[in-house]
């Protein structure tokens, strides 16, 4: 009988059943990696929180298109306005983290709203912070009539005139209301609220002298600056608009350090594959470049802020800054 054979037989059954384990034991991984390098396959979503026409549309529709050029799959712009735009920030969260749920998401349901109330999610941990796509400053805007021309004039006349000014907002806890909340805190001067229902009204209500200054974007604001309905008296970033070059910031003017821009975000849900999150931050790196994108954007008021800002550090300074505002000013709104 051959007694080295039995051995010889066994020690190879013995190797390919611990192979086979290994390949089963290998399987998920490779199929997980085979279907990050295979995305995208199918269209991308891409959410916003506001209306068709408005500037969240508008800035997802200019970026979608080359983006999806580059991504080899089309985006699909989906609006989805209402709660301003928690409702889209909602369903973003809960959607599964494959890379064919995106948001364009502006600073409300990211640091204002949560900073007055739960919102159903949490925005530090309850989505992939992609990229900053754009800043949008703030325009502080004025009847012709008023008697300040430029940030510290203002100030100076709050304080000569306490509780004889008023301000519009596009609605309470919109970042006009902060950002003018925030300027009277900083400044100790004090002006009264009234907010509208969105950025039309507001204009409205300044050329007719119902108010006397706002924080408005600039798209709802260039055109009554050019015909001298209204006038810019500074901006709410810490640079300079291009669109308004000779707009001085509140911060160099008057209050060093103020600085209440709104801007716009890529985000998915949490724990999306880090491979397709570097797969987006490359084409949208080569989008933002685009001579062309960025001239549109300076159209609109916004300035490029794509691998400008950090998205996650962004919105954590944000959100505790307004909510030290919120609990110092004991703001309240039902929103």
């Amino acid at each position: 009988m051959n007694t080295t054979a039995t051995p010889f037989r066994v020690d190879r059954r013995r190797r390919s059943i611990a192979l086979g384990g290994a390949a089963v034991v290998a399987l998920p991984s490779l199929t997980r990696r085979a279907q990050a390098q295979a995305w995208p396959t199918r269209p991308i979503r891409l959410l916003t929180g506001y209306a068709p026409g408005g500037a969240a549309d508008i800035t997802a529709r200019e970026i979608g298109a080359p983006l999806g050029r580059l991504l080899g799959q089309p985006i699909v712009v989906d609006n989805k306005p209402g709660a301003s735009g928690t409702l889209a920030a909602a369903e973003i969260s809960r959607a599964a983290p494959d890379g064919y749920t995106l948001g364009l998401l502006d600073n409300a349901p990211m640091t204002i709203v949560p900073s007055l109330r739960n919102p159903g999610y949490d925005p530090l941990t309850g989505f992939t912070a992609i990229a900053m796509i754009s800043q949008l400053p703030q325009v502080l805007v004025a009847n012709p009539s008023l008697a300040a021309n430029r940030p510290r004039e203002l100030i100076e006349l709050m304080r000569k005139q306490p509780g004889k000014l008023n301000y519009g907002s596009g609605g309470s806890g919109s970042v006009g209301h902060l950002a003018a909340e925030l300027l009277k805190a900083r400044s100790q001067t004090f002006a009264l609220h009234v907010p509208y229902r969105g950025g039309a009204p507001v204009v409205t209500a300044l050329i007719a002298g119902e108010v006397q200054f706002a924080f408005l974007t600039y798209t709802a604001t260039s055109a009554f600056i050019k015909s001298g309905q209204l006038k810019a008296l500074g901006v709410s970033s810490t640079a300079r608009l291009p669109a308004l070059p000779s707009v001085p910031t509140i911060a160099e003017d008057a209050l060093p350090g103020y600085e209440a821009p709104g801007w716009f975000a890529l985000v998915g849900p949490a724990g999306m594959p880090a491979s397709v999150v570097a797969s987006i931050e490359k084409a949208l790196a080569e989008t933002m470049a685009t001579p062309a994108v960025a001239a549109r954007l300076d159209a609109l008021g916004q300035t490029v802020a794509t691998g400008k800002l950090d998205p996650k550090k962004t919105i954590a300074t944000e959100l505790a800054v307004w909510k030290k505002l919120v609990a110092e000013r004991k703001i309240v709104v039902d929103i």
